[in-house]
């Protein structure tokens, strides 16, 4: 993999509460410097759409952060999201749900979003508040319900992104790993383990760290 390759890899992420249209901004124009996608909030996607290049891949978040939104909501939410330019999504699952033993019910969600939209949908697990069962049980039935990626963190649990998790969940589906990845050899050690893409504040750092 070669810098550019890697920065292809990255969605360079701002999702903080106190997230202002200003870190939005900065963090296009970091993204566009080095090639990386950007993942944002969702109140932000039009305006960033509209002053962004057109080829830079622009990720929001769906029920972000705790997946506890009703399940119409979610597919709504994904509707505007995508009406409001973005290029691809990340979806919480309800992890009480899925805790209960509400298989059914977390895959219909998952295959509702996914239905409601044209773009790549990732599905966030929360990986730090699962056992190994649980994850994969989710990654299980994200595959199912035709999603395209799964994530492993949203970053407000205690805990990110582990190379044991990634191993486990690429069993399933691609994996995003998200969470506590703040340099080069750390994302190197997640692409090792099989992860296709990056989940990171410090993309610009990832970038910057890069070794051949």
């Amino acid at each position: 993999m070669n810098r550019e390759e890697l920065a292809a890899s990255i969605d360079h992420t701002v999702l903080g509460p106190e997230t202002t249209l200003a870190d939005v901004e900065r963090v296009v124009d970091e993204a566009t410097e080095y090639g990386m996608n950007v993942c944002i909030p969702p109140c932000y996607v039009a305006e960033a759409r509209e002053d962004a290049p057109e080829d830079l891949t622009i990720a929001t978040v769906v029920g972000f952060p705790h997946g506890q939104n009703a399940s119409g909501a979610k597919v709504e939410e994904a509707r505007r999201a995508y009406d409001d330019g973005a290029d691809e999504l990340d979806v919480v699952i309800n992890i009480g749900r899925l805790k209960a033993g509400e298989h059914a019910a977390v895959r219909q969600e998952i295959a509702d979003v996914v239905a409601a939209v044209p773009v790549p949908v990732k599905v966030i697990i929360e990986t730090a508040l699962l056992t190994d069962d649980e994850k994969r049980a989710a990654s299980r039935l994200a595959r199912d319900a035709d999603a395209d990626m799964v994530k492993t963190s949203t970053g407000f649990a205690e805990g990110g992104a582990t190379v044991p998790d990634v191993e486990l969940m690429g069993g399933f589906l691609p994996v995003k790993a998200s969470g506590g990845v703040g340099n080069y050899e750390q994302a190197q050690a997640m692409f090792d383990a099989g992860a296709v893409r990056i989940g990171a504040s410090s993309g610009v750092d990832i970038v910057e760290s890069y070794e051949e």
